[in-house]
């Protein structure tokens, strides 16, 4: 079998950043490129797989068992997140880590720091794949495909494993909430199926914040400057007051758990107009829908003061929380907590602070909770995965099957 890691490092050498200005789907004709290569390592490996318009990978391996079992789908997204750039990423991949700081060799000075993400502490003894701080990694979710795939290769090269009728997809478009907009369930062909797109070992998640996206424009009135007194209306400064009247205490960096949060996530403009852009998170619908009436409250109160039409909110929903949709078939959860177990890891049953393409696949008849991909610190040039994360995710994906087949 190819080493998991050469395989790895071949996905996050292909630049996949979604793009959620676009309206093509998917939404950068770069992301084709990694489309194409996984179509084609599939039908390399024998597997039947189609890749459609919209950029959806989908492959089926047959059951080789005489009794009836679910069919059993698993799915990863192939972009990465607008955040930061996903261009010429340079790994590197620190072997047997001990514990202290490690420098990002693309810039000067900076070190992804135990102090600073405790969490690292963890995987003394392990390889360590980080950036080198000029680029995110990909782990998000190319992890996720890397472990899918592995699982795949492992499969039609082991003839006596057992199984019933297996499915994976690969998608566009998740980091930009459009990964499943025109996935095709029916055709897809499984009965429940599992995202490889959580966070640190051991992570299963069938919960996950409800989502929505707010771009709101300010109109200001540029005058020159000498002569402004009571006719200027500086946009910029107008957005600031607007962002100063969400609550404080709702900004994700003060948030944690079942806590959701306004995010601010950008934030352009000049003294004529200007726009910010934020997503809007909470788990409890009720919440959520509150959190989204209290910016459009905040957008009311600038246009009484400096005027109708100084500020027009344009709000979307995007996701909603899966659990009412995964409960009703709860062992789903229960046989991806006991693979976890047979893996050797203490699964960790706890809800997504984020989305997945199981969201909307669940809303969609779709059962499908989310499994640990193994990286840390995703959307940024502290992303790093432990190789030893990635190594069990897909060892779970192969007790799951094993698990139904029984």
């Amino acid at each position: 079998m190819e080493n998991i890691l050469d395989r790895f490092l071949r996905y996050v050498s292909i630049d996949t950043q979604s793009n959620e200005e676009s309206e093509s789907q998917p939404s950068e004709a770069k992301e084709w490129n990694l489309l194409r290569l996984l179509e084609k390592e599939l039908k390399d490996m024998g597997v039947d797989v189609t890749l459609d318009e919209y950029g959806y990978v989908m492959g089926s391996i047959p059951s080789n068992i005489d009794k009836p079992t679910p069919k059993i789908g698993f799915i990863a997204h192939v972009d990465t997140a607008p955040d930061a750039s996903g261009a010429n990423i340079k790994p590197q991949i620190i072997e047997n880590y001990d514990g202290s700081d490690i420098p990002l060799k693309g810039v000067p000075g900076l070190e992804l720091k135990p102090q600073d993400f405790p969490e690292l502490l963890k995987y003394k003894g392990q390889t360590l794949i980080t950036t080198d701080g000029t680029t995110l990694l990909g782990a998000d979710d190319k992890a996720g495909v890397a472990e899918i795939m592995n699982a795949v290769q492992y499969i039609v090269e082991h003839p006596e494993f057992k199984h019933g009728e297996i499915k994976v997809g690969f998608t566009p478009d998740e980091e930009i909430g459009r990964g499943v907009v025109k996935f095709d369930v029916p055709r897809f062909g499984a009965d429940y199926a599992y995202t490889m797109d959580g966070g640190e070992i051991g992570e299963l998640e069938f919960e996950n914040f409800n989502a929505a996206s707010a771009a709101i424009h300010i109109q200001g009135r540029n005058v020159h400057p000498g002569y402004a007194k009571g006719k200027m209306k500086n946009a910029i400064l107008i957005g600031m007051e607007l962002n100063d009247l969400l609550p404080i205490e709702q900004r994700p960096e003060y948030t944690e758990g079942y806590e959701g949060f306004n995010h601010i996530i950008g934030f352009k403009g000049s003294v004529e107009e200007a726009t910010i852009n934020y997503i809007i998170r909470d788990h409890d619908r009720e919440k959520f829908e509150q959190k989204k009436a209290f910016v459009q409250k905040a957008v009311d109160f600038i246009n009484e003061k400096y005027g109708a039409g100084t500020a027009v909110a344009t709000i979307k929903d995007q996701y909603y929380n899966m659990r009412s949709q995964v409960e009703p078939h709860i062992e789903v959860v229960e046989i991806a907590k006991k693979a976890i177990e047979m893996a050797g890891v203490k699964p960790k049953v706890q809800p997504i602070r984020g989305g997945t393409d199981g969201a909307n696949l669940s809303f969609k008849g779709l059962p499908c909770p989310n499994i640990f991909a193994g990286g840390h610190n995703f959307h940024g040039k502290m992303e790093y995965l432990p190789l030893e994360s990635m190594k069990k995710a897909s060892e779970v994906i192969l007790n799951i099957i094993s698990l139904y087949a029984e």
